[in-house]
């Protein structure tokens, strides 16, 4: 069932993450700092990048050799090639390909810009460019996480772990759900009935992408330094799913 009232706090002065950070107590000391605890049913909303730092998914440019496929890829998007090879790396398939963009289905199974790589809000010289991979199993350490969370304080909560994407036909972009753990990520409303007793046919809510979204907009997306969002009031179902639920079939995704 939905929340009448949800509370969002975006920790302050969380600690620049280096390879093989502790995250869990890193966000345990930072809860503490905040004058915040957790309780059954809290979510923590964390951004990728962190979990891509603590677990060294850097690459260095001066490392990476671009294969043929990549050098023709950055000659349709004007970019590095050495990029590209790290995109199709880390891809299934090319989507889409033009002047400064590249979509592509992630080896994760999400429809992504260059493959979630990103080099802002990471350590970079002009002589020695790096790049940030996403995580190699999202939820993986999202559970691992809400395990050493839930021991530590003593609570049952869920954790998300959430990046940012564009949308088909709409400008912007918006955080959405890469790693979850402890609830049902998506809820289906199918036979419920609406205010006047039809029945809903199609109805099921991305509640992971809804929370990750919301907390989003307290991390934001430049120098705002706050990369975990403490949730409290959504009330979610349970499940060990993870965010696998979250990814439409290819025979039902119309913009392929």
């Amino acid at each position: 069932m939905a929340s009448s009232q949800l509370q969002l706090v975006a920790l302050q002065n969380f600690p620049l993450v280096e390879p093989g950070d502790d995250l869990s107590a890193m966000v345990a000391d930072s809860l503490l700092g905040n004058q915040l605890s957790l309780q059954d049913g809290d979510v923590l909303v964390l951004a990728q990048k962190i979990f891509s730092k603590a677990e060294g998914r850097y690459v260095r440019l001066s490392d990476v050799s671009p294969s043929e496929d990549a050098l023709a890829l950055a000659q349709r998007c004007d970019k590095d090639p050495r990029q590209m090879e790290c995109v199709l790396q880390e891809s299934r398939e090319v989507l889409r390909a033009r002047p400064g963009v590249v979509i592509v289905e992630h080896r994760l199974g999400v429809v992504h810009a260059n493959a979630g790589i990103d080099k802002s809000n990471i350590p970079n010289t002009e002589d020695d460019p790096q790049l940030l991979l996403l995580p190699i199993d999202p939820d993986a350490s999202a559970r691992r996480l809400k395990a050493a969370l839930d021991a530590r304080f003593s609570a049952n909560i869920a954790v998300i772990i959430n990046d940012s994407a564009g949308r088909a036909w709409r400008n912007g972009t918006v955080g959405f759900a890469l790693g979850t753990a402890g609830f049902e990520v998506v809820e289906n409303r199918i036979g419920d009935a609406d205010l006047f007793g039809r029945t809903l046919e199609v109805t099921e809510i991305a509640v992971a992408d809804e929370l990750a979204a919301a907390a989003s907009y307290l991390m934001g997306q430049a120098d705002e330094g706050c990369p975990v969002v403490l949730l409290r009031g959504a009330n979610l179902r349970p499940s060990d799913e993870g965010s696998q639920g979250l990814l439409r079939d290819r025979d039902r995704d119309m913009f392929r």
